[in-house]
């Protein structure tokens, strides 16, 4: 805008997407929420809420759980979203002997949403390509669970500043499955339910 339109910088200000972030901030705990979605309190959960298109990165989350199942045989990848992949995106999962770890949910209307983010221990965001800002992570945020993302588009600006650590090095399977792996067995210290509100409220709401 300064170089082609010639408007001030100091005249210039960047608004972020932002999300209503009481509409996420639900005074439930984590069991609470599994509880009411039927979803099993002893597992860790991952939960990815995409359309199930390619530049999604949805292959290589697939991917990413067979190799995290070595580590934690329990964990439960959830996919929420629907999209023209979703067909072979189960036949990877069959192929791969995923079918208890990796479960695609369908369309979730925005009223379970946020009791689904609650839900989950972590979330992730595995885009390869064309990514904006992505919404999803504060969505996330604000409902109290932390997002890893790749290092695409807007997606680390959302994020950078609640946790470095929480932007991967790279698309693919393998930094997946090691950003997961470091983030469920502790070697990674996510920012807990409190500081990812707060960040959230104060930065997107």
């Amino acid at each position: 805008l300064t170089s082609r339109y010639g408007i001030p910088a100091e005249r210039i200000r960047v608004v972020p997407g932002c999300v209503n972030v009481d509409q996420f901030n639900l005074p439930l705990t984590q069991n609470e929420a599994r509880l009411r979605l039927q979803l099993p309190l002893g597992r860790p959960i991952v939960l990815a809420v995409r359309r199930l298109v390619r530049r999604m990165g949805l292959e290589d989350l697939i991917d990413a759980v067979k190799l995290v199942k070595r580590r934690h045989p329990d964990v439960l990848l959830l996919i929420a979203g629907k999209g023209r992949l979703q067909q072979e995106l189960q036949q990877r999962i069959d192929d791969a002997g995923l079918g208890d770890n990796v479960k695609l949910l369908g369309f979730v209307p925005d009223e379970h949403l946020a009791s689904l983010y609650r839900a989950a221990d972590i979330s992730v965001v595995p885009t390869v390509a064309l990514e904006g800002f992505g919404l999803i992570t504060v969505e996330s945020l604000a409902s109290g669970t932390p997002v890893l993302v790749t290092p695409v588009g807007g997606l680390p600006e959302a994020v950078a500043g609640l946790s470095q650590d929480l932007v991967l090095p790279s698309t693919g399977a393998d930094a997946i499955a090691d950003g997961l792996g470091k983030a469920l067995d502790g070697s990674m210290k996510l920012p807990d339910a409190d500081a990812c509100r707060a960040y959230a409220r104060a930065n997107f709401d």
